[in-house]
């Protein structure tokens, strides 16, 4: 299996006050952290892709560690979470799916009761694409004042043969949520849904 060449690592930090009405008694903190690493397959097909996963496990642990970090809070006031996936030109959609278990589980794994799976988009561009990862509840996924997404991107990367893989939390739902649905206050956490 190849080995990680992780060539840099990017934090990018939010802090939401309002959005057009009221200030926010505690403003809403998104927190996006972006590995960049080699591609092991850029420039042509390999069939079986699947025990990288494996090896990105310890990546992606450290990652939603550096990212929860830098949220500044503990991580049972971590309310929502993505992760995705940029793919320089010289690899294939595929190669950042292989983001899926080992992002997601890392961020499950991080805060210990979460439920709901970990919504994903990833995308193959050039140097600087941008990416907007999807963020939901983390113990329902249909409490709608956690829909969110979070735009993403490293001005230098990916390069053709680079991935970006990047794991998302939050603090809360969106600033000034009210169109109703399921309140997070209201969450059962048994199915990951409801």
């Amino acid at each position: 299996m190849p080995a990680i060449e992780e060539r840099k690592r990017v934090l990018l930090s939010e802090e939401i006050y309002h959005e057009g009405g009221p200030v926010a008694a505690k403003p809403l903190r998104r927190v996006a952290g972006i590995t960049v690493i080699k591609n092991p397959y850029a420039g042509g097909y390999v069939e079986d892709i699947t025990p990288f996963m494996k090896d990105l496990e310890a990546l992606g642990l450290s990652l939603a560690k550096d990212v929860l970090k830098a949220t500044g809070v503990s991580a049972a006031e971590i309310q929502g979470y993505g992760k995705g996936a940029i793919v320089g030109e010289a690899g294939e959609l595929e190669h950042g799916a292989l983001w899926h278990v080992p992002g997601g589980y890392a961020m499950r794994e991080m805060l210990h009761d979460s439920k709901a799976i970990v919504p994903s988009t990833k995308k193959v561009g050039g140097v600087g694409a941008r990416l907007d990862v999807p963020i939901t509840h983390v113990n329902a996924s249909y409490v709608r004042s956690h829909f969110d997404a979070m735009e993403v991107g490293v001005s230098d990367g990916p390069r053709a043969d680079e991935l970006a893989f990047v794991l998302v939390m939050t603090t809360g739902s969106r600033i000034h949520a009210r169109v109703g649905g399921l309140a997070a206050e209201d969450v059962e956490g048994k199915d990951g849904l409801r």
